[in-house]
């Protein structure tokens, strides 16, 4: 994971332009290899742009024997505008950590096709039939394969980029390769650790039905300390390379396949990050679910399903991640050579688990923060903001903010993941009070 990596791809390291449909037609055309994978005329390919994120474009290109997705990085904050800009190096990141994803998880990630760093591009395999796991929830779909692709993804790219698995000089280059990131870590550091719980000119929230809440949450200095502890271990705490926005919009599904996308966010951090992120967002699945019903109780299988998992997206990352630490650990920490015969291997096995403890708390606070940020933040959860009825929306969203404080102040009194979804379970059905 060099720093220093570029893609033997690149024909042409092209001054940076945004390329429109004509412009990106042409460009793919001269790519022998993306216009081979596409196959027929150029002029006959289907170009649509379906970008519906934060920050990129993003087309689907296809021809006659096969198609691709193409991001492009633009100067700025799309969901902003150019008053927002930002560095175009997140392509070559998200370009890195992709390529290492790929390696430790095939299959679970797309292929990189090609790469330009110079117009802040990346080709990549179009994954098909898969939805935005987002937008299925919303629909009310089960996965039953979810849970097993999301833990592995987690377990291999956290074990194997950890002081665990890594030589210590290994461990360090790869945090130097992903440090100039700082800009999308500065994005992460403002809008999920400080703004929810200040007057932020973008913040924004469901008016009137929350105007209190947010306002609480403005002066609850309990919050406000438990929320800056998160903050500084997001700061000083490389424990592994992390995704780093892993929510169900950067995840696409069918009920047989998972695949992670859009890792431009990726340095080395804290793993409860991402973890924390995959809980949270199914918690707010879970807990918007009755804004999405057309009759009364007509989800409630869907309901009892995202609470089973809930638990056991934890249950089988710690498992594989345990076992991951017990057959491959080859890193500098917690060597060995210190834990001999069955004494030493029964006193490594209890730091296992004492660390594991240590990182589901780190997971349930980062999750807590996370609901809290896509309700009285910038950038909003679809789960909430399809719901058409603004009363019911602010219901949902107040039950949510309720259960995360919870996690977030009483992080101590959730020592299991079955905690959490019992919390989950008992405030669903709670009825806020609003001023009318």
């Amino acid at each position: 994971m060099s720093s220093q990596r570029r893609s033997s791809a690149d024909p042409q390291q092209d001054e940076y332009r945004i390329l429109h449909e004509a412009d990106l037609r042409d460009y793919l055309a001269a790519v022998p290899e993306i216009a081979a994978r596409l196959g027929g005329a150029a002029a006959a390919w289907t170009i649509i742009e379906v970008g519906d994120g934060n920050l990129n474009l993003v087309f689907i290109v296809k021809g006659a024997a096969g198609g691709v997705a193409v991001k492009q990085a633009l100067p700025y904050v799309r969901l902003v505008g150019e008053s927002w800009p930002l560095p175009l190096s997140r392509s070559h990141y998200e370009y890195l950590a992709l390529t290492h994803q790929a390696r430790l998880v095939p299959g679970l990630v797309p292929a990189v096709l090609h790469h330009n760093e110079g117009l802040a591009l990346v080709v990549m395999e179009l994954i098909e039939p898969h939805v935005i796991m987002r937008k299925g929830l919303i629909a009310g779909a089960l996965y039953p394969n979810f849970v097993g692709g999301i833990a592995t993804f987690m377990a291999r790219t956290l074990f194997f980029s950890s002081d665990l698995a890594l030589p210590a000089a290994q461990k360090k280059e790869g945090i130097a390769a992903f440090a100039g990131n700082h800009a999308l870590c500065k994005i992460t550091e403002d809008l999920i650790f400080t703004d929810p719980y200040r007057m932020a000119e973008q913040n924004r929230w469901t008016q009137p039905w929350l105007d209190a809440t947010a306002a609480e949450f403005r002066e609850d200095l309990d919050l406000h300390a438990a929320v800056s502890r998160l903050k500084l271990k997001f700061l000083n705490a490389p424990e592994a390379l992390i995704h780093g926005d892993l929510h169900t919009g950067s995840i696409m599904v069918t009920e047989d396949s998972t695949v992670v996308i859009d890792p431009e966010f990726a340095f080395y951090g804290p793993m409860g990050f991402d973890v924390g992120a995959v809980i949270a967002n199914l918690l707010m699945a879970y807990l918007a679910s009755v804004g999405h019903e057309t009759s009364p109780g007509g989800r409630r299988v869907f309901e009892v399903w995202m609470l089973e998992t809930i638990e056991n997206v934890w249950t089988e990352f710690s498992n594989e991640f345990l076992e991951l630490w017990r057959t491959e650990s080859h890193g500098d920490a917690y060597p060995l050579s210190l834990f001999p015969g069955a004494a030493g291997a029964a006193r490594l096995e209890a730091e296992r688990q004492a660390y594991m403890t240590r990182l589901f708390a780190d997971t349930v606070g980062f999750a807590a923060a996370k609901i809290i940020r896509r309700i009285l933040g910038l950038a909003h959860n679809a789960d909430f903001e399809l719901i058409e009825d603004t009363r019911l929306r602010a219901v949902c969203e107040a039950r949510s903010l309720r259960l995360a404080r919870a996690m977030m102040v009483e992080t101590a009194s959730f020592t299991t993941i079955g905690a959490v979804t019992m919390a989950a379970r008992m405030v669903r059905d709670w009825q806020p009070e609003f001023a009318e």
